[in-house]
């Protein structure tokens, strides 16, 4: 937590957690004054348990949710009028303090000048000088802006897709004007995360701050998109700003979905009930795995699309592993409950996938999802399919429960004109074009490509999106294809991994020859790629823009059959569909 005090009687920060109320009562904080609805974000806390924090602390709570990038005046009233009937100081908190700043701001307007308002924000570390024609007034003030210009290219996201992209851009073209949109100052190694649930590595070690692997040469927006206006070639914030682009990359990633498993968010992470799909989860996941001596264990995969389609079970392994390397395997009931009806979707790995089920005694249970979880009782409510559509509810007890949530589009692309019926970035399967937007790219879990959303994936679209987003800048057609790679070291023991990698179809698509690592069988070789090579070629190959072996394939004459190259002069909307 972060405090940023913009006036004596107000801070602004991101999002709280319960534990950091007492850090703000120390600091003199009387009134909490919660912008963030709830549900925005998945590893995010609802508004009633800040509340109850506060209230354990003596202070007074105001929840004045505002939906970003919808502000409105009512909500700077609002704001105003808890400012002006709450004890002082109050401390304002949305996702990154943009919105809780942004209302401060125009709650001031007629109070102090706009020079005045402005450089308190920029003290602050809030860029909200496209307000200025808000603050004074006037619409001609907009040419003061400091954001008024047309990007080159706008990225949404810094996570791996964004940053991967506008680093294999820029070793393209340096002189190209980039802008990427990320309000987190966290950059995480997600697929690290499964051996840190494993006992393998430090959560620490997958974290890196952000500021680390933003590219050079391209301008970080510190803010959250919240919207977007594909016929003006714009994107909008949370506070409502606009920032035009000639061309778009969107990369903001998944939503893990917790809500909509009844129970589970209150009881991840104490009650038996971990994920390895949380950072601040992971390590929880290999503390029960050290203490559980008995009992049942049970790991769940809800319905695709999921992130890396083999972490479930990856989580499984290895504590199947592990109690067998301590001798407790004996004494655990391992099941596997999966929504879908088979193992792993590529047949070629099921084999051996199916011996080291057989080896830990695994009990797998096909077309179960997980629906619910009460965690003081200790039981989870499962939906089971049969044939014929017939579903009923089997309650199981357990000892530890492993979860892997459901995975959605994020709403603010579910809710764009971008996405397609089931909330994903509509695109081309190979170019990655948008099938509308003709100036519309999107890299990594967020589109509707049918691929498996892993990192490996990213690594082969990145540098495709890179050659096709150029082109588009010249006014040419793409011709950079990707073949739908997908890769999931699935490491069945601590020393073993199965380096699955296929392409569109479930095509096997190895990196290497068979003779060197055969993929299909558990090898040594897959686990140094997984514990050693793959974080270096995550953080000091893809990220910098080093494209070994993820050179794009290129078609020379690829007819355009769905999007037309965009017409990116100024004032001009993008193409439409052909």
């Amino acid at each position: 937590m972060e405090i940023k005090r913009i006036a004596p009687d107000i801070g602004v920060s991101s999002q709280l957690a319960p534990q950091d109320i007492g850090a703000a009562a120390a600091q003199g904080y009387k009134t909490i004054i919660i912008n963030r609805p709830d549900g925005e974000s998945d590893d995010q806390p609802d508004h009633a348990a800040i509340q109850k924090a506060a209230m354990a602390q003596g202070l007074r709570v105001k929840y004045l949710p505002v939906v970003a990038g919808k502000m409105t005046d009512a909500d700077v009233s609002a704001f105003a009028a808890a400012m002006r009937g709450s004890p002082a100081p109050a401390l304002a908190y949305c996702r990154t303090g943009t919105r809780s700043a942004t209302l401060w701001a125009l709650s001031q307007a007629g109070h102090l000048s706009a020079d005045a308002i402005l450089g308190a924000a920029a003290d602050a570390g809030y860029d909200l000088s496209a307000l200025r024609p808000k603050l004074e007034g006037s619409a001609v003030a907009v040419q003061r802006s400091g954001r008024s210009k047309t990007y080159d290219i706008v990225i949404v996201g810094g996570g791996a897709a964004g940053i991967a992209t506008a680093s294999s851009i820029l070793k393209r073209r340096k002189t190209v004007n980039i802008a990427i949109i990320e309000p987190r100052t966290e950059h995480y190694y997600q697929p690290g995360w499964t051996l840190v649930g494993g006992g393998v590595f430090k959560r620490e070690n997958t974290q890196r701050q952000m500021a680390r692997v933003m590219p050079r040469g391209v301008h970080w927006i510190r803010a959250a998109c919240a919207a977007f206006a594909p016929q003006d070639n714009k994107v909008i914030l949370e506070d409502g700003e606009r920032i035009a682009y000639k061309t778009l990359v969107v990369a903001p990633g998944l939503k893990l979905a917790w809500d909509k498993i009844d129970g589970l968010r209150d009881t991840l992470g104490k009650n038996g009930v971990t994920s390895n799909y949380l950072f601040d989860m992971a390590p929880y996941t290999w503390e029960l795995v050290q203490s559980l001596k008995g009992g049942k264990a049970l790991f769940t995969q809800p319905p695709m699309p999921i992130k890396c389609a083999g972490a479930p079970q990856k989580a499984m392994y290895l504590s199947c592993d592990a109690w067998r390397r301590s001798g407790a395997l004996q004494n655990i009931d391992v099941s596997f409950h999966n929504a879908g009806g088979v193992l792993f979707g590529v047949s070629d790995y099921v084999p051996a996938l199916t011996r080291y089920v057989e080896r830990y005694g695994v009990n797998l249970n096909f077309n179960e999802n997980l629906v619910a979880v009460d965690g003081p009782s200790r039981k989870a409510t499962f939906e089971v399919s049969h044939e014929g559509g017939e579903t009923k509810y089997i309650e199981r007890d357990f000892d530890m429960l492993h979860v892997c949530p459901p995975q959605t589009a994020p709403d603010f692309i579910a809710e764009s004109p971008l996405a397609n019926d089931a909330g994903w970035v509509d695109v081309d399967p190979e170019t990655l074009q948008h099938v509308k937007y003709g100036n519309v790219f999107s890299v990594g879990d967020a589109n509707s490509a049918p691929n498996a959303k892993t990192a490996a994936a990213v690594r082969k679209q990145a540098p495709v999106v890179a050659v096709n987003i150029l082109r588009t800048l010249e006014g040419e057609p793409p011709h950079a294809v990707y073949n739908g790679y997908g890769s999931c070291p699935l490491t069945v023991e601590r020393g073993r991994v199965v380096l699955a990698e296929f392409a569109y179809g479930g095509k096997l698509d190895p990196t290497f020859p068979s003779w060197f690592l055969k993929g299909t069988e558990p090898t040594w070789k897959g686990w140094f790629a997984k514990a050693n090579l793959m974080p270096w070629l995550y953080f000091d190959l893809m990220l910098k823009g080093r494209e070994w072996l993820a050179k794009p394939k290129i078609l020379p004459h690829r007819p355009v059959a769905h999007a037309a190259a965009p017409a990116i002069s100024e004032g001009k909307g993008p193409a439409k569909a052909a």
